[in-house]
């Protein structure tokens, strides 16, 4: 079975790459009529959270994407997965804070379980585009769950970087392709 492609989108807090993450895949949409998918980890913790929620629910509706929200337990979405989608999973990053929340003793399990998801999401998806915040940059943290959380995000990285097809850091909206090449 050939997998999907698969595009790891990171960088800063309001770096852009969620609005280049749509656009590669409406893009990819328009040429072959694929399904967009759009898994979102966001939960409504606050008064910005939900404005953010709620801007990112009008501008996927022109586009009609079909939205999961899946804050934690990303294997849920599977059965809603279809051949030959395009689905964009945004972020990492608010996801693992939620699954640490959830069960800080089983991180190991939690990161196969996530790599397990993410190849099968490849087997059905024509193009999986997931989207994270880069967070690594600030010195470690005094807080042990800072560190863990921090040390666990780098790991998923990493392994996602090796896995797949495009790696690219998103800085004042602009892309820099660390692997793979510009689709846009």
């Amino acid at each position: 079975m050939v997998q999907g492609k698969l595009t790891f989108i990171s960088g800063g807090a309001r770096s852009g790459k969620s609005t280049y993450a749509e656009k590669i895949l409406v893009q990819e949409a328009e040429q072959t009529y694929g399904r967009l998918v759009y898994i979102a980890s966001g939960s409504k913790t606050d008064s910005e959270m939900m404005e953010r929620i709620e801007k990112h629910r009008l501008d996927r509706s022109i586009f009609n994407w079909k939205t999961i929200e899946q804050p934690v337990n990303l294997e849920e979405i599977l059965p809603q997965i279809r051949l030959g989608d395009l689905v964009l999973w945004d972020c990492v990053t608010t996801w693992l804070a939620s699954e640490l929340y959830l069960e800080a003793e089983s991180m190991e399990r939690t990161e196969v379980q996530l790599f397990e998801t993410i190849e099968e999401v490849r087997n059905r998806a024509s193009h999986f585009v997931i989207v994270s915040n880069e967070v690594l940059d600030e010195p470690p943290s005094l807080y042990s769950e800072v560190r863990t959380y921090s040390e666990t995000l780098g790991r998923i990285h990493t392994e996602l970087v090796k896995i797949s097809t495009t790696a690219i850091e998103m800085d004042y909206g602009l892309a820099t392709f660390w692997k793979g090449e510009s689709g846009l």
